[in-house]
């Protein structure tokens, strides 16, 4: 058994609400980037909040990015690079299972 599968909402929820905020926090690593590292970034996460929770989609991502996901955008994040877009599609790749 895989001990993911016995952690507790409660522990899940509070480790989730803190990798949120940490993410609320680093403006500085942005989507693109994120996405070429590890193969998610904070609109995966609104999309998971929006499949678990019901939630529309803009809601989803305000939860995520703390306030709407245009003023964000506009505030925090910049045109990608060529070699930004290549690395997240290698590592987008990685995601199949």
């Amino acid at each position: 058994m895989d001990r993911l599968d016995s952690l507790d909402d409660a522990t899940a929820a509070a480790a989730f609400r803190r990798l949120v905020l940490h993410l609320r926090h680093r403006t500085d690593a942005e989507n693109i980037d994120l996405m070429g590292l590890a193969g998610f970034c904070r609109n995966c996460l609104s999309e998971w909040v929006e499949e678990a929770g019901g939630l529309p989609r803009d809601a989803a991502r305000e939860t995520v990015y703390g306030m709407p996901y245009a003023d964000w955008k506009a505030m925090h994040q910049g045109d990608a690079t060529p070699e930004q877009l290549d690395r997240m599609k290698a590592s987008v790749a990685k995601n199949a299972r």
